[in-house]
């Protein structure tokens, strides 16, 4: 494993890998999240419960329609008001959403990110990406490269190359049916 560009992690999540990438608060950890095997990896990694759900991004809303059923009309002009930024919304999943990837709840949880990187890693792979944080279960978020190629060198595929953002929190989680905080 090692240090990738943007356009190499793009073409290793197509191809059904593993990646580190820097986001606004911490380096993540991503795939396709229809690539079940690829989804299954990163839980292993992390030694994390698939019934916990994992967190889609995107950088655009577009690359989310595929995966809720619709805008509860109580929150849509919210969700799309803090669009792009750091606020993981819970929406209704539709069928077609993994299991794995939406846990043991009818909805899933889905952010469009305001980081260069990940937005530049979504358009590049031409996807929504599983987006966790990448530390094991019950360990702090790494937030720097050296760290990540250390805990993670034989685990995944590749770093993309670049810098965190100015967060010192995770992403906001809210509901989407009614608008409550879930993690602030």
């Amino acid at each position: 494993m090692s240090l990738v560009s943007i356009a190499q992690g793009a073409r290793i999540i197509r191809g059904g890998g593993v990646i580190a990438y820097p986001t606004e608060g911490c380096y993540g950890l991503g795939c396709n999240p229809m690539d079940i095997d690829a989804v299954k990896r990163i839980l292993s990694i992390k030694r994390r419960d698939y019934r916990k759900g994992l967190i889609l991004i995107s950088d655009h809303v577009k690359r989310l329609e595929y995966y809720f059923r619709c805008f509860p009309e109580v929150t849509k002009n919210e969700i799309l008001t803090s669009w792009p930024g750091p606020v993981t919304w819970l929406l209704p999943a539709r069928k077609n959403v993994p299991k794995i990837i939406r846990g043991e709840h009818q909805s899933i949880a889905l952010r469009v990110s305001d980081h260069p990187s990940v937005r530049m890693l979504c358009q590049q792979s031409n996807m929504a990406i599983v987006s966790t944080s990448a530390n094991r279960s019950s360990q702090q978020p790494h937030r720097l490269q050296k760290t990540v190629l250390n805990e993670f060198k034989d685990d995944i595929d590749g770093v993309v190359e670049g810098r965190i953002g100015q967060r010192r929190t995770p992403s906001i989680i809210r509901n989407g049916l009614d608008g409550s905080m879930i993690r602030l």
